[in-house]
């Protein structure tokens, strides 16, 4: 493991050298919820897709923001126990307050590695993604699909003979069952010490699944991928491992804050599972 306590850096080739691998022809998820949470670092195919997508769920820009709570809620919570050590796979164009925003100021001594393949989410990085002095703060640029390489590099930063919390939020749905995701979630897994956590959110059409087929039909016009899973396929991405309180539950019933907004009225469970699990 190597670093000391800096502010965050790209470990990868300068921003500048990869706008020519944006791809605007198709949408990407990064840059789509940072359109559902109001962000400008989008383009318009991700618009278009992304206004088609709140036609037929109005609610989605909430669940969006709803899903950042999430995360939030069970970041704040791993810090509160003690995790310093968070590895934040499918990142996503940083959006503030951020994962390592989260965990530092809870513990300021805490190691975070964002990771995504998107270039404009590296474009980024560099600039908004600055942690504490005591802690370390980077982004790698990999593709979930390559654990081994992905490891690798974030072991530049993380000591994974010691606990890291494996943020999975709103990735694995844009993984198709050809990606053996399941198995792929499990490969990560198994690189984490006793004491690790998984922390993950995907989406489902077990609550309106007419609307969530709709959904995944105007992914793939667009050639993308969205593939929802049921709350057993949810739940097997924790075999093995010990979940916490209340389990495998639509997001705005994981911890809820009081104080947060409510899911909107009559929008029924958020179609989102989450769950957060200790390795023992």
């Amino acid at each position: 493991m190597s670093g000391t306590g800096t502010d965050s850096t790209a470990s990868t080739a300068p921003a500048a050298s990869t706008v020519h691998r944006i791809d605007t022809t198709r949408p990407h998820p990064a840059r789509m919820y940072d359109w559902f949470l109001g962000g400008k670092d989008n383009y318009p195919v991700d618009e278009e897709l992304g206004r088609q997508l709140l036609r037929l769920q109005p609610e989605i820009k909430q669940f969006a923001r709803h899903n950042r709570g999430f995360m939030r809620r069970a970041v704040r919570h791993l810090a509160d126990q003690g995790v310093r050590q968070f590895l934040d796979i499918g990142s996503g164009i940083p959006t503030e307050p951020n994962l390592h925003q989260i965990a530092q100021a809870a513990a300021p001594d805490a190691r975070v590695v964002y990771v995504d393949n998107d270039p404009i989410v590296l474009a980024h990085s560099g600039a908004l993604l600055r942690g504490t002095p005591e802690g370390v703060t980077r982004y790698i640029d990999a593709d979930v699909r390559e654990p081994d390489a992905l490891l690798e590099l974030a072991a530049e930063t993380l000591d994974f003979t010691r606990p890291v919390a494996l943020s999975l939020v709103a990735l694995t749905h844009f993984l198709p069952d050809g990606d053996r995701v399941h198995e792929l979630v499990g490969r990560y897994v198994r690189a984490l010490a006793p004491g690790s956590h998984l922390v993950l959110s995907q989406a489902t059409g077990d609550f309106d699944p007419e609307t969530v087929a709709e959904g995944v039909a105007a992914y793939a016009a667009r050639g993308a991928t969205f593939v929802p899973r049921t709350h057993a396929e949810v739940g097997r991405f924790f075999d093995g491992l010990e979940l916490l309180d209340p389990g495998v539950v639509p997001l705005g019933d994981w911890r809820p804050d009081p104080e947060a907004a409510p899911v909107p009225a009559g929008a029924g469970p958020v179609p989102i599972y989450a769950g957060v699990a200790r390795k023992p």
